[in-house]
């Protein structure tokens, strides 16, 4: 695959789970706050205050998860560069599958 190809999978594919984190967010966040006796037009004050702490906590959440993924995904790569390193290992038992 050449390069610009690959840039815009990847361009798609952060879009892709961009709508899905905000569509979960969204969803999680009405249910948890807003009532489903819709009596007024717009949300009350308590509604407004709830979605707002919901959806600070979301985004800390999913910011704190991708920084741990990552840190672990950077921990597995220098381990099986390590591992690699190491004589008596054959190659192809550190690659994946």
């Amino acid at each position: 695959m050449d390069p610009q190809k690959a840039q815009q999978l990847a361009a798609e594919l952060e879009v892709e789970m961009m709508a899905d984190m905000y569509n979960r967010m969204t969803n999680s966040c009405h249910k948890k706050c807003v009532s489903s006796n819709y009596s007024q037009g717009t949300l009350e004050k308590g509604e407004l205050v709830c979605i707002d702490r919901c959806v600070a906590k979301y985004l800390d959440i999913h910011e704190q998860i991708g920084k741990k993924l990552t840190q672990m995904s950077q921990t597995d790569e220098e381990m099986m560069g390590k591992m690699a390193q190491q004589p008596g290992i054959p190659q192809t038992s550190l690659q994946a599958p």
